[in-house]
């Protein structure tokens, strides 16, 4: 199995414990049962599909501006939230040793927005996932973080335009 170069990023469990209570747009959270359309839904802070019978729930979620927070970036109106799926409980998180990138169904559209340290856009790009799907977030991301001004990258699904998970700079 194809290993991946750069690190999906959940959400992170800090966030992920307030998204619980209320959202990023001031609503309490709703839990449900997983099932029907549901099942299959793709986890933020886990980053694997829903399973039939889980507690989830759908929040709105502003990875910037989060991620703002912390860096002292200002992303102003760049700054934007969106619906993503969380389990409604604590899950611990992700695979520690991914051996791909989260929701990497060959044919999805995503879109990759690259920003830069303040936290504004410094472009971005239509990316139609390949049957060699590791392979081509590997070439896209490289692409990203070939430009110096590049902090990090937030993949997003084109349908919906929800945010997906967040790839950072390496430190150097």
């Amino acid at each position: 199995m194809t290993t991946t170069t750069y690190t999906a990023l959940a959400i992170p469990s800090a966030a992920l414990a307030e998204l619980r209570s209320v959202d990023d747009a001031g609503r309490a959270c709703r839990a449900f049962t997983a099932d029907g359309d549901a099942a299959g839904s793709p986890l933020r802070c886990c980053l694997r599909a829903a399973r039939a019978g889980e507690r989830i729930a759908l929040v709105s979620y502003a990875p910037l501006r989060r991620w703002a927070a912390g860096s002292g970036a200002e992303p102003g109106a760049y700054d934007e939230q969106g619906p993503v799926f969380i389990h409604a409980e604590e899950c611990g998180g992700p695979d520690p040793a991914p051996r791909a990138y989260p929701f990497g169904r060959p044919g999805a559209l995503r879109t990759l927005r690259r920003y830069d340290a303040g936290g504004r856009i410094v472009g971005g790009r239509l990316f139609e996932i390949p049957e060699a799907a590791t392979e081509g977030f590997d070439r896209a991301f490289a692409e990203a973080f070939a430009d110096p001004a590049v902090a990090l990258v937030h993949v997003r699904a084109v349908e919906y335009g929800c945010f997906h998970f967040e790839v950072r700079r390496a430190a150097s």
